[in-house]
């Protein structure tokens, strides 16, 4: 491939806010920060965990706000996709038995289709937090992942970045773009892990990672874009706002050649 053919830089942003019991203020807070992104050249943008509905702790309030993937509020950020000519990600609470619902992931196209659904594989059962109370954890599967401007895109949840066999399965079919929104909780050093668990999952696995936060009181904010050698070349202090990056696969392409780590590793990924 010529540099002439080789795709344009993916404009990737990540948008940081503080979700509410509101789904209809959460939705417009979501076209402000998205209409900002694309003013900015963003053509995938990512927004963080519970982005429909957030009201801490979590309980029958949490199944009460559950909808399912094809609901009201898909529905509005597919039309937002559609409006913005972007792909979109965000986190909703999606219905699942009755008793508990799921933390799902949806990512919509630019022409409003749901092209992938994560949901959460560990709940965040740490930190006197109990998610299990009320999320049912996905099930292990092939992941979903979709393709933007020469990358293969991948989700992931929050917790689950203390993992690093998820990223790795993700990269394992093929994703070099991770995508992790997340409501990191405030404690003392959670900060630094925030930080130091992107970079690294960014390092190991010679990938982009674009990771969107809740903002105070329910997360640490520090939304940032990663890239392979676990640089961040965007990101976002404490404050709600959008950080936009500019990534290539040909930068992928030249670090990997430098640092052929995932062609050299001798161990595998095996689900329990």
């Amino acid at each position: 491939m010529t540099a002439a053919d080789a795709p344009a830089p993916l404009g990737v942003a990540v948008a940081q806010f503080a979700p509410g019991g509101d789904k209809a203020a959460n939705l417009e807070t979501i076209r402000g920060l998205v209409e900002t992104a694309v003013a900015r050249g963003a053509g995938l943008v990512v927004l963080p965990e519970y982005s429909m509905h957030f009201v801490a702790p979590l309980g029958s309030h949490t199944l009460d706000a559950a909808e399912s993937v094809d609901g009201e509020f898909v529905t509005a950020l597919g039309a937002l996709a559609v409006a913005s000519g972007i792909h979109l990600v965000a986190g909703i609470i999606e219905k699942a038995d009755g008793a508990r619902v799921h933390n799902t992931l949806v990512a919509l196209s630019p022409e409003g289709r749901l092209v992938a659904r994560y949901r959460k594989l560990h709940l965040y059962d740490a930190y006197g937090v109990r998610e299990s109370e009320w999320m049912q954890h996905g099930t292990i599967a092939h992941p979903q992942t979709f393709d933007v401007a020469g990358f293969t895109v991948g989700l992931q949840t929050c917790y689950d970045i203390r993992f690093p066999e998820v990223t790795r399965w993700l990269v394992d079919a093929g994703v070099d773009l991770v995508l992790v929104p997340a409501e990191w909780v405030p404690g003392p050093t959670k900060e630094r892990h925030w930080n130091t668990l992107l970079e690294a999952r960014a390092i190991e696995n010679t990938v982009f990672v674009a990771a969107a936060d809740h903002t105070a009181p329910g997360g640490v904010g520090l939304s940032q874009i990663v890239d392979p050698t676990g640089v961040a070349v965007a990101a976002l202090g404490s404050e709600p706002g959008v950080a936009v990056a500019f990534i290539a696969p040909t930068r992928l392409t030249e670090i990997r050649r430098v640092n052929p780590a995932l062609e050299l590793r001798r161990f595998g990924v095996v689900a329990r």
